[in-house]
């Protein structure tokens, strides 16, 4: 039976928080977490992966640590509004934001403007070309409104979870 056809059970939430804690737990290490044998373990870890709700597992990086090592770059926080919001204007948009390396998020968003962008930048140069990119060379985009991070205070990705039951 697929996580769809069924509800989540106090195995499968423990799962889940404790692979958005670290996902990089062995399977054996992820067992005994939650009192399950390692069989069993991996084949719910699976059926979870199946349904779509872990999407990926990827690597945290520590942007103060990279920073000493690559330079700082720019995090800004992008607000984007167009003067067409039709369903395909919108999708146009997403597509061309997800082809962006440097687009680390985006959020379609209301009331206000349209989309809320984080991204990434090696240098205001950088920057500069990524909105040429996206921002000036499309006739869509009416206003550009953006906000650099000075400090990133707090980060993380966890979805809060029921308790089990």
């Amino acid at each position: 039976m697929s996580v769809s056809q069924a509800k989540l059970d106090a195995i499968d939430l423990q799962l889940l928080e404790r692979l958005q804690t670290d996902a990089s737990l062995s399977n054996q290490a992820l067992a005994e977490l939650v009192h399950v044998s390692p069989p069993t373990c991996l084949r719910r870890v699976k059926r979870l992966l199946d349904a779509g709700l872990i999407e990926r597992e990827i690597a945290v990086l520590s942007v103060d640590t990279m920073a000493r090592v690559v330079g700082h770059g720019l995090c800004a926080v992008v607000e984007i509004t167009l003067d067409r919001q039709d369903q395909d204007a919108l999708e146009a948009f997403e597509l061309k934001v997800a082809q962006e390396d440097a687009v680390q998020q985006c959020y379609r968003v209301s009331p206000g403007p349209d989309f809320c962008l984080v991204v990434h930048a090696h240098d205001m140069p950088d920057y500069l070309a990524l909105t040429q990119r996206l921002f000036t060379f499309d006739a869509n985009v009416r206003n550009v409104k953006t906000f650099f991070s000075i400090k990133r205070s707090k980060f993380g990705a966890r979805v809060p979870l029921p308790a089990a039951p």
